[in-house]
């Protein structure tokens, strides 16, 4: 809290989550003054993005792992995107038998030599096999087994001929009565579209190692390893607090003077966007009793707390009077926009010290801020902590991007390519509280502290946060 001369933030103890904090002092303060020609007047306790997001990683560590199954029936696929806690190692060959690679028929390579379409050869059917079927005899000279994809490859035979090499279509699918011979229209070489025993894995070989983040390849191999689950680090859960009395859940009815909460829903979705676990909280009255309640409800079992609203200076103090009674919080000013205000501390949890983000109210501001600091935290929580920055590109400006206050500017723009180049677009107007210019970006242009604006046809940095996401058609109706 401030007194005219500190600000509380957080030391480098605690890295576990339960550090305390410390005072800036006044010489720290002017050390981090804006450089002589900043624009306007900026406080002097104002620190960049990359020193708030440094002091708050202080605070956070990779779980403890747990072992998570691979597929869930309620939420489906959980471990995608979870980190492996531990080194993975095959029991058995993967095939553990030789298999067919295509439907045909297993015959002994020797048998169709010669064979040609104007000089075919024609073999004895002695069976039909299926996948997940094993042929109990031993193809001999002058035999052949009609086989289906994966089944395994009957003992004497080396070589499967496709159907597309024999007459199979010419007669139509196998019914209830067996064929008693095949003809075979093109010699088949040893092992052709035969899987061999291993090819894929040998038993005892080193698969998969630990911080292996899952993605839906390394999902298959464990569960082509016959594992139902895996030592995981487990997926932090976030509480999410918006206060306000002003606020309503979406589906009660619209009051005078009422505003819905979207705040809790986007920060929700950007928490489950990043692999983490959100439990929205109900709404805070602006009360200590009631916000000391919601406060104390989330941090049961919560590894971070988000709150929104009531960090920004000359808020309504029962915000941060409260805040300060539960632990220890430091209000900051970080040098950009949308996003000015944020406070971070650690909380007295029933059974650990939880750490505490205190994003801004507007609701751009907040999805913001939880892009640059709460996404960080979360992926160093997951395992994987060089993982958060996504990626960037050098883009023209097809409009201008004015920057005001010497504060480094995160412009929401559509970005695709054209004639060679990266072209970013503005999403129309860039107010805090204009959530739409969110749902219409699939990147944020970066304007630099130091620079004034970004002119059209000027090149800039661009976040791309989205790359899968098509560039939004509702922007052209904005103008």
């Amino acid at each position: 809290m401030r007194d005219g001369r500190h600000t509380r933030v957080p030391t480098d103890e605690g890295a576990t989550g339960a550090g305390t904090l410390r005072d800036m002092t006044q010489h720290e303060h002017a050390a981090r003054a804006p450089a002589a020609g900043a624009r306007g007047i900026l406080p002097a306790d104002m620190i960049s993005v990359e020193e708030a997001r440094a002091r708050i990683l202080e605070h956070f560590h990779e779980l403890e792992a747990v072992d998570t199954p691979l597929w869930d029936g309620t939420h489906g696929v959980t471990a995608l995107g979870q980190v492996l806690a531990e080194d993975v190692r095959a029991d058995f060959d993967i095939p553990p038998l030789a298999n067919t690679a295509m439907d045909g028929y297993a015959v002994r390579a020797e048998d169709t030599r010669g064979a040609t379409y104007e000089r075919p050869l024609r073999l004895r059917v002695t069976g039909y096999l299926a996948a997940g079927s094993v042929y109990e005899g031993v193809i001999r000279a002058g035999e052949a087994v009609r086989i289906m994809t994966g089944a395994p490859v009957p003992a004497g035979a080396d070589a499967v001929v496709p159907f597309e090499e024999t007459d199979e279509q010419e007669l139509g699918r196998w019914d209830a009565r067996p064929r008693d011979s095949v003809r075979v229209d093109v010699e088949a070489k040893p092992g052709a579209n035969v899987r061999a025993a291993g090819e894929d894995v040998h038993r005892g070989e080193f698969v998969l190692a630990r911080g292996t983040v899952l993605q839906p390849a390394q999902v298959g191999v464990l569960a082509s390893l016959g594992r139902a689950s895996a030592r995981l680090v487990r997926r932090p859960v976030v509480a999410i607090l918006s206060t306000g009395d002003e606020l309503l859940r979406p589906g009660e009815p619209l009051l005078p003077g009422k505003i819905y909460d979207s705040n809790a829903f986007s920060l929700a979705a950007q928490v489950r966007s990043f692999g983490g676990i959100p439990r929205v909280l109900d709404v805070a009255l602006d009360t200590v009793e009631a916000l000391t309640a919601r406060i104390r409800e989330g941090l049961d079992g919560a590894d971070l707390l988000v709150t929104s609203a009531g960090v920004s200076r000359g808020d309504f103090d029962v915000v941060k009077t409260v805040l300060a009674n539960e632990g220890e919080v430091g209000f900051w000013t970080v040098r950009m926009k949308p996003g000015k205000p944020l406070a971070f501390g650690v909380f007295r949890g029933p059974r650990n010290p939880v750490p505490h983000l205190g994003l801004p109210g507007n609701p751009v501001s907040a999805m913001m801020t939880f892009e640059l600091f709460g996404r960080p935290a979360l992926f160093k929580m997951l395992g994987k902590p060089k993982a958060w920055p996504r990626p960037t590109v050098r883009a023209v400006a097809a409009d201008r991007i004015q920057n005001t206050d010497g504060r480094r500017f995160f412009a929401r723009c559509t970005v695709e390519p054209q004639d060679g180049r990266w072209v970013a677009r503005l999403t129309g107007p860039q107010g805090s509280g204009v959530l739409t210019s969110m749902s219409l970006a699939n990147g944020y242009a970066v304007c630099p502290e130091d620079v004034p604006a970004i002119e059209p046809g000027e090149e800039c940095e661009v976040i791309l946060v989205d790359r899968d996401a098509p560039v939004p058609a509702a922007r052209a109706a904005r103008g």
